[in-house]
């Protein structure tokens, strides 16, 4: 990855994880190392109880970091949590949604508000509109949401917002690594920019990858891609994580695009640093 330039100060990231119906044991290192690439984070891991196990006593001190990075999709958590959470956010603190943490907390009013949509969990019709791109502009699907991916495949992810700080310089179309596509997600979907789409192979339609959120005075970056290492071990998703969570945490974006960014027709493999 581009380095940035060494005098600015290190943002302070921090993932957490612990329950997941995806692998996180493996792909929060992923996350870790590709943060860490970048020059521009420190990173640190909150990793939840054990799914069945209580967590009560399970509250990040979210206030001591620039972004939050949610590899969690698992038991609610406690209140004082999810309020800590909300404070944090809407005073302009940094979130991360990556892939299946916007399949979390169905029932959490606030923090579906914050990732704009989801699925899974029960959510549906009720829980709000889909987000699609079409004509050239982004419309609202009232009916048929809920949750949905067809195959683990390699597809092409377009650019919808060029102009956006995380999307900037990026190429128009460009080929993702195998991974599910996420369909049908819904939400409140308030103050959403949608950054980029890919053409769902279960509803032939163009589904939102990439989003930005404004929640308060925060921001949040939710990416619909990472299903699993393979699909993180991409330098499309590193980079376009690298450049979401800087901005989440400080409204702009320093770091460059990397030379070796895909293309569309080609998938671009991320390599994590070797280890000392």
């Amino acid at each position: 990855m581009i380095k940035t330039n060494v005098l600015l100060a290190l943002l302070r990231a921090l993932i957490v994880d612990g329950q997941n119906n995806h692998d996180w044991q493996h792909t929060t290192p992923i996350l870790k190392a590709a943060l860490e690439s970048s020059g521009r984070f420190t990173v640190q891991v909150a990793t939840s109880p054990p799914q069945g196990q209580s967590l009560d006593g399970f509250k990040p001190d979210f206030a001591n970091f620039d972004v939050i990075v949610s590899n969690y999709n698992g038991q609610d958590w406690p209140e004082a949590a999810q309020q800590a959470l909300e404070e944090y956010v809407r005073n302009g603190g940094g979130l991360v949604s990556v892939h299946a943490a916007d399949n979390a907390f169905p029932n959490w009013v606030e923090y579906n508000r914050m990732i704009g949509v989801g699925g899974w969990g029960g959510r549906s019709d009720k829980s709000g509109p889909m987000l699609r791109w079409r004509d050239g502009k982004v419309v609202r699907d009232a009916h048929g949401g809920g949750g949905t991916h067809g195959q683990f495949f390699s597809f092409v992810v377009e650019t919808r917002d060029p102009d956006h700080p995380i999307t900037k310089g990026l190429p128009a179309r460009w080929r993702h690594t195998r991974d599910e596509l996420y369909a049908t997600l819904c939400g409140p979907a308030e103050n959403v920019t949608v950054l980029a789409t890919a053409l769902s192979d279960v509803t032939h339609q163009e589904e939102p990858m990439l989003m930005a959120i404004r929640y308060g005075k925060g921001r949040v970056f939710h990416t619909t891609l990472g299903h699993s290492v393979e699909s993180m071990e991409d330098v499309g998703f590193v980079a376009t994580l690298d450049r979401g969570a800087e901005w989440a945490a400080t409204g702009r974006v320093t770091q460059g695009v990397p030379a070796n960014f895909p293309t569309a027709d080609t998938v671009s493999k991320w390599e994590p640093p070797a280890t000392k």
